[in-house]
């Protein structure tokens, strides 16, 4: 798909995320007015077991062959999750590229395809941050005391709320 192509596809759903409204905890703006590079926050809810309570800064990159190939997601705010780099950038299925799992983990429809959305991609993390897939882990250190020490990782991400918030 054409960059034009996808610059006004981008600018749809931009134009759909600023007005609706069903989506709470979620707010997204350009950086430098670039269609292809957002910034979002996530407020996360307090029904949110880990992180409620949080503003995450994340910065959305779109590929110029979007939507047939999905952005990249990445912290900007400090975040300790199983799913999350150290460096902040997001693994999580639906934003890998649309093919066959050379490690066999994932089945190709669990991946990245078309039909999926910013908004897809926002909730879809929303419940990653809810819900960790600590089988195949991006940050090692934080699925094992998920597994192991459930009460100390959720100090660590209280930890972590309270710094989005500015209070450490």
């Amino acid at each position: 798909m054409a960059t034009g192509s996808a610059a006004g596809l981008l600018g749809r759903q931009f134009k759909q995320m600023q007005s609706d409204k069903d989506i709470p905890g979620i707010s997204c703006g350009l950086v430098d007015n670039d269609i292809f590079e957002w910034e979002v926050i996530l407020m996360m809810s307090d029904e949110c077991k880990y992180y409620g309570g949080g503003f995450f800064r994340a910065r959305l990159s779109f590929p110029p062959e979007y939507p047939m190939m999905p952005p990249k997601m990445k912290f900007e705010t400090k975040i300790f999750h199983p799913n999350v780099y150290e460096n902040g950038e997001v693994c999580i299925s639906i934003l890998h590229p649309p093919e066959e799992d050379k490690y066999g983990y994932e089945s190709a429809s669990e991946r990245w395809s078309p039909v999926q959305s910013p908004e897809t991609i926002l909730l879809s993390v929303i419940s990653m941050l809810s819900s960790p897939n600590d089988e195949s882990p991006a940050n090692v250190d934080a699925a094992k005391l998920w597994r192991e020490d459930p009460k100390e990782f959720r100090r660590r991400c209280r930890k972590i709320v309270r710094e989005s918030l500015g209070e450490e």
